[in-house]
């Protein structure tokens, strides 16, 4: 399964997270996780490099730059880690008129 290049259409941003650097990235996002059903999500990366990849069941990695994004599909394992230093964060979609 790739990782998606868009979200899918009809989704709208709800919430995000602060930003994230080499020292305050959670473990949880260093280790493999995955959003709820239902949520899709956008990281923003805003400087270095990040490395989002896929956990088994799925295969697969992305290396986004400064003012790269990276499409996190819902309930799909992953997990992100610096390779240059920097900052990005994450922000959160869900189907328009979902609560």
């Amino acid at each position: 399964m790739p990782i998606p290049k868009t979200l899918p259409p009809g989704f709208v941003a709800y919430s995000r997270t602060r930003e994230f650097t080499p020292e305050t990235l959670p473990d949880g996002l260093k280790a493999a996780h995955s959003t709820k059903a239902g949520t899709w999500a956008l990281l923003h990366v805003l400087e270095g490099q990040v490395l989002y990849r896929l956990e088994a069941p799925g295969s697969g990695e992305q290396l986004a730059g400064t003012g790269d994004k990276v499409v996190i599909e819902a309930t799909v394992p992953h997990r992100v880690s610096f390779v240059v230093p920097g900052r990005f964060f994450v922000e959160f979609y869900r189907q328009d008129g979902t609560p």
